[in-house]
């Protein structure tokens, strides 16, 4: 691919996804509001802009094998890890935005524990197998990630586990 279509379609990418992400958290604000018809409006055109996310991404190369996708799932985790988010997280404590602080404390740990999951995915899909997954709980304030039943609290944030939200 040209550098330049590269480049555009990389911008493309991240916009549309950006797009899908704001969208979703409209509906979610328009659902709170008693407003469920421009909340499906919002997931609607949020689905619309994963498609187009998606496209980009295939047209990139940025999606392969199961096995390829979580090495690079478990390569973007564990750069925020390693860089991102502890110089995210230093900058806000630098210019005293606790809000960002908060934000990216939660997401560093939670990053932590999806890099994990993601290594041991891999062991199971580079022998063509699946892996045994329980119910995986996700906090709603922080997204701290366990697998099985939900704790009482959240250990990041300490919202009740009963907030947790559950994929099974």
């Amino acid at each position: 691919m040209h550098a330049m279509t590269k480049e555009a379609l990389e911008k493309a990418f991240a916009g549309e996804s950006m797009a899908h992400m704001k969208y979703l958290a409209f509906s979610a604000i328009a659902e709170k509001e008693n407003k469920p018809n421009i909340a499906r409006l919002f997931k609607a055109i949020a689905y619309a802009e994963q498609v187009h996310a998606h496209n980009h991404a295939r047209e990139l190369g940025y999606i392969g094998t199961t096995a390829e996708n979580l090495v690079a799932a478990k390569g973007g985790e564990d750069f925020e890890i390693a860089e991102m988010y502890p110089v995210y997280h230093n900058m806000a404590e630098f210019q005293k935005e606790k809000g960002a602080v908060r934000s990216t404390h939660y997401a560093l740990e939670a990053e932590k524990i999806h890099s994990t999951m993601y290594g041991a995915a891999h062991k199971s899909a580079v022998n063509d197998k699946d892996i045994k997954l329980g119910v995986v709980g996700i906090c709603p304030v922080c997204g701290h990630t366990v697998e099985g039943a939900a704790p009482a609290k959240c250990p990041v944030c300490n919202a009740p586990g009963s907030k947790f939200v559950l994929f099974s």
